[in-house]
């Protein structure tokens, strides 16, 4: 660990392509499903995040999603018009709109997920168990700062 007190502005360079690349690879793994459906990425992230915070309020997405109202608003009105996901009215206050995804949204996101799945699966399963917790807690550090 004592090599990492030296990094060189070089090797930093490399580890952000690598994150770049590893995004990139990872994404359009999954191109020709979105294509299939007539969606790119925008719609994508939107899918990814209501199909794991079920139910997720549209100004919570806007926070998780770091986007203007007005990019949501025009991934939502295609994903409304594919039948892609819907939206429940919050029971205390009606202003507030909850996010799901209907059968097919669902299926798009399996179909997505499976194809993603492979690549990081077989990354993992190519790493040692301390690798595997290493990256991952190195992740969630450049994650939160």
């Amino acid at each position: 660990m004592k090599e990492l007190l030296y990094l060189k502005d070089d090797q930093i360079k490399d580890l952000i392509e690598k994150l770049f690349v590893s995004y990139r690879e990872t994404f359009s793994d999954s191109k020709k499903i979105l294509n299939k459906y007539s969606i790119g990425l925008a719609h994508h992230k939107v899918i990814h995040l209501v199909s794991m915070y079920k139910g997720i309020s549209i100004s919570e997405l806007l926070k998780r999603l770091k986007v203007t109202k007005q990019s949501l608003n025009r991934v939502l009105k295609d994903l409304i018009k594919l039948d892609i996901i819907t939206f429940k009215k919050d029971e205390q206050d009606t202003r507030v709109k909850h996010l799901f995804l209907n059968d097919k949204g669902e299926k798009i996101f399996d179909e997505v997920f499976n194809q993603q799945k492979k690549r990081i699966y077989n990354a993992l399963l190519n790493s040692s168990s301390d690798e595997v917790i290493n990256f991952d807690n190195v992740l969630s550090k450049i994650i939160n700062g």
